[in-house]
């Protein structure tokens, strides 16, 4: 049985159905919610499959599965799956924690073309889990796909310890910037997006 994330371990009661509430109100005043999926929505081909780790309650899955793609959204949280079923219909989603992730769970026989962790993700992950996460999300994509990552890195994880995580999955950093607008990476920023591949992958040289 899956550790619990720090999702349940650091939040109080009711952070779910705030959470939810909460975006659903920024979305009713017409916040702009859906950078992550713009970004990868640029990066894949038309009807590509996308898995949507840690997809809360499914803004980027439900605006990626708008735009054509074959999605699926998977997180450990019921009421997050719940709130993304009745807000964003068409995908397909399931109650998975991700350390416990594999296509055969998710009912899909064909790898993933891209697989995306926004809101923190790595950040609400059980302690000691980032590896086998990345190695499990890594699995469920193909060969020449990608995973992009986003996460504060002033909050319980460093990123020099993600790099190390992502090492150790057998990935490779590409790219990485500042925000989902894909402003430059700084050493002061307090903020990573980055683009993982497969460790075995070539670089292209430009």
């Amino acid at each position: 049985m899956a550790e619990p994330t720090r999702w349940v371990t650091e939040t109080k009661d009711g952070h779910s159905q705030w959470y939810i509430g909460r975006f659903r109100e920024m979305a009713a005043e017409g916040e702009d919610l859906i950078g992550e999926a713009r970004l990868v929505d640029a990066m894949v081909p038309r009807r590509a499959r996308i898995l949507d780790a840690g997809c809360g309650p499914g803004r980027h899955a439900g605006e990626l599965h708008a735009r054509g793609h074959d999605v699926v959204g998977v997180d450990a949280d019921p009421e997050l799956i719940a709130a993304a079923r009745q807000d964003h219909p068409g995908p397909t989603y399931a109650v998975v924690d991700l350390s416990e992730l594999e296509l055969d769970s998710l009912g899909q026989s064909q790898p993933f073309d891209a697989a995306l962790l926004a809101g923190n993700v790595m950040v609400f992950l059980a302690p000691g889990t980032e590896t086998e996460v990345l190695r499990r999300v890594a699995a469920c994509v193909s060969p020449e796909g990608f995973i992009i990552v986003g996460f504060h890195v002033a909050r319980h994880l460093a990123l020099a310890d993600f790099d190390r995580h992502v090492a150790d999955a057998g990935l490779r950093v590409e790219h990485r910037f500042a925000t989902w607008d894909l402003k430059a990476w700084h050493d002061d920023a307090d903020f990573a997006v980055t683009v993982l591949r497969n460790a075995g992958t070539a670089e292209v040289s430009s």
